[in-house]
């Protein structure tokens, strides 16, 4: 069973968003997707500066299977990007929730997280 942290908001493409009370968040690709990916090996992050709209696809990751397009959970502007990945794109293999995040948006809607699922949503639909 996939670990599915609960202070976390997820997507049905399997996206999670942790958002602050600053409006800010910080998203990345589940557990359940990073292992349905296999072994990670290329990482295409959005520019900081971008805006990007919720549900757009703003990053690439490529695996030794396939490559997948991540869709953004909210709209906001990138103002971070987890640097650390361009060198070693496998930290999301071993921590999705942790060292293995993407990047960082400014929310402009923080409405948005309203319509996103809760960790017991997120594992209902990984059961269907």
């Amino acid at each position: 069973m996939s670990n599915i942290p609960s202070h976390l908001k997820y997507t049905e493409s399997h996206e999670w968003v942790d958002a602050d009370e600053n409006g800010n968040a910080r998203i990345g690709i589940t557990d359940h997707a990073q292992e349905a990916l296999g072994d990670l090996v290329f990482v295409e992050l959005p520019t900081v500066g971008d805006e990007i709209s919720q549900g757009d696809p703003c990053a690439v990751v490529e695996s030794v299977k396939a490559a997948s397009d991540i869709y953004t959970p909210v709209s906001g502007r990138v103002i971070a990007i987890n640097e650390e990945l361009d060198a070693d794109p496998a930290i999301i293999n071993s921590d999705p929730y942790g060292d293995g995040w993407l990047f960082e948006i400014e929310l402009f809607d923080t409405e948005e997280l309203e319509g996103l699922k809760d960790a017991e949503g997120y594992e209902e639909s990984l059961e269907e």
